[in-house]
């Protein structure tokens, strides 16, 4: 029973080990080239208001708690939210806003898991199309380490992004046609 005991103490020390060692920093990043000028798409994005048009999360709990505070839009906007186990409540604040060209946000989760990661939104002019990246940057603990090493929170979160783009080019499209 004691040469078991060991085996398994050794064992999770080793897994602890593997988990510790992996990065603490991430990246994940997508981009889309929407049929708009940055003049149309940018204001989607700055304007927490607008995000309902085109974020992959806001569907995903119809009944969710929305708060607005701070400036209406641009640097110092928040957007507060709490809802389901799916959307869990967290905190957003821009804190640069270049217009036409870039966004930074701080992303706060507060529930399921506290986290605090970046967001940047770049936006590219290309004739009258605009080439818009959507990045988050973040650092992960001993818990994030392993749940990143047992899920593909690229694939994951990616796909989420690569949705809310092709929404956000539906809805910028859209307006540049009226």
């Amino acid at each position: 029973m004691k040469k078991l005991g060991i085996g398994l103490a050794v064992v999770l020390a080793a897994f602890a080990l593997l988990v510790a060692s992996r990065p603490a920093a991430f990246h994940i990043e997508r981009s889309t080239t929407i049929e708009a000028p940055p003049e149309v798409v940018f204001p989607l994005v700055n304007d927490f208001h607008a995000w309902p048009r085109w974020s992959p999360y806001e569907d995903r709990d119809p009944s969710m708690a929305r708060d607005y505070s701070g400036a209406d839009d641009g640097e110092g906007a928040v957007y507060g939210w709490d809802g389901n186990d799916d959307v869990g409540a967290g905190r957003m604040t821009i804190t640069e806003s270049v217009p036409n060209q870039r966004l930074v946000i701080r992303l706060e989760f507060l529930r399921p898991m506290a986290a605090t990661n970046e967001v940047d939104f770049t936006f590219t002019p290309s004739g009258g199309s605009t080439r818009v990246v959507w990045a988050m940057d973040g650092h992960n603990g001993f818990v994030g380490k392993l749940i990143a090493l047992l899920m593909d929170m690229d694939a994951m979160i990616g796909a989420d992004f690569e949705k809310g783009l092709a929404s956000l080019r539906a809805a910028a499209e859209s307006d540049a046609k009226i």
